[in-house]
């Protein structure tokens, strides 16, 4: 990722920014624990105090760890292809069994029952952290929409638009990393009787943390402030809120 400095006024960011007390700590957004080593450099910091750094933990480690046996089908150690998530499970029996007693087959697949209030805590965490980082917006509401499901389940057309850049109508906060990653294109519209016309757009894109493992898009637009995250290439979240919070 570009290391960016945030021109905005930083004075909408203060303190630890899932509770509002005194950021003893920096967090990851995301957290290491969804990425490979070696890390990517220059990867997004938020303010954030001991007890809220330390409480995502567990569901952190629970949700990268259910994801990858998703991904394989298994809880086996032996079978996980991402050795850092089976040396968890080999050290985490209860992890392991938790996920393995939440697995079931219907019609010859394997499914799993997932915990869903801890993913929903990973997912808004992360969410209000890259609004943080790249709005400069603390968004410490509870949000107005919320929906997290598998990439690949998501209808043809709307996982197109998902996955498209966003194409911006409002400029933002003046200085945010946001606007200083967008860039202007241009395109030729014609009409029905021939007439061309150019016209200039703003482009807000994807940021690829780390290829196949992180990406999101952050948009503070009309309407409000959508987070959009991809982990894994396989699990995809949208988070909004309708007035900037």
């Amino acid at each position: 990722m570009d290391q960016l400095l945030n021109l905005a006024d930083d004075r909408l960011i203060n303190g630890c920014l899932y509770c509002g007390g005194k950021a003893e700590t920096r967090d990851h957004v995301p957290s290491r624990i969804f990425l490979e080593a070696p890390f990517p450099d220059n990867l997004p910091v938020v303010g954030a105090c001991k007890k809220c750094n330390q409480a995502f933990s567990l569901d952190e480690q629970y949700l990268v760890c259910l994801l990858e046996c998703v991904l394989a089908g298994t809880t086996d150690p032996k079978i996980i292809k991402n050795p850092k998530i089976a040396r968890t499970l080999e050290r985490s029996p209860a992890l392991k069994n938790r996920i393995e007693t939440a697995k079931f087959i219907n019609k010859d697949k394997i499914f799993f029952n997932i915990e869903e209030d801890r993913v929903k805590n990973v997912m808004l965490k992360l969410a209000k952290g890259h609004a943080a980082f790249e709005l400069s917006l603390p968004c410490t509401n509870k949000p107005d929409f919320y929906w997290c499901n598998a990439l690949e389940n998501l209808d043809k057309d709307i996982r197109e638009i998902f996955n498209s850049a966003h194409i911006q109508q409002l400029i933002g906060e003046i200085g945010s990393r946001n606007m200083q990653r967008m860039f202007a294109t241009e395109i030729l519209l014609q009409s029905d009787s021939g007439d061309q016309k150019r016209q200039q757009l703003l482009v807000n894109d994807w940021i690829e943390v780390q290829e196949g493992y992180y990406r999101y898009l952050a948009i503070s637009d009309v309407g409000g402030i959508v987070i959009r995250i991809v982990i894994f290439e396989y699990l995809a979240c949208e988070v909004g809120w309708k007035v900037e919070c």
